[in-house]
């Protein structure tokens, strides 16, 4: 802090603030991804009107899961190029590579184009997507269990 000032603590916020939105695309990815998996299996189904809980399984929770983490990671990554690129520190000289986030919009897309904002996206992927499957996995059986629960109640 003391040698780049008080500002670098700050340095990447705008960018950080764009990236809240995460969560928010993830979630509604899932729901509208459920919504349509719920309505092509109820069609196939004997049975109509069926309880969702009793359509879906393990393997479709991992599938929503996985396939709403990549459409958020996808919508939401080049803020995160941006904010690291900006939080990098200075050059031997002491003057910072980037400017701003604009700036650094301009740069990556005018030497490295649209692929400069997606580097690195392999293993952050390869990280988060399982995660997220297993996440979704969990929280919908946890659902069940608890409607049951309350249900015998």
């Amino acid at each position: 802090m003391w040698e780049e000032g008080f500002s670098a603590l700050y340095r990447g916020s705008v960018p950080g603030l764009f990236l809240v939105s995460h969560g928010a695309i993830q979630f509604t990815a899932y729901e509208e991804l459920r919504k349509t998996i719920v309505d092509l299996k109820s069609k196939g189904s004997e049975i109509q009107n069926q309880n969702p809980d009793q359509l879906l399984n393990s393997v479709d929770y991992a599938v929503l899961g996985a396939t709403s983490k990549v459409a958020a990671i996808l919508l939401t990554y080049p803020f995160q190029v941006i904010r690291s690129r900006l939080q990098q520190r200075p050059g031997g000289d002491g003057i910072p590579r980037y400017k701003d986030s604009w700036h650094v919009v301009k740069e990556t897309a005018r030497f490295e184009s649209v692929r400069g904002f997606y580097k690195g996206i392999t293993p952050n992927l390869l990280k988060n997507v399982p995660a997220s499957s297993i996440t979704f996995i969990v929280y919908e059986n946890v659902l069940k269990l608890l409607k049951l629960a309350r249900k015998n109640d």
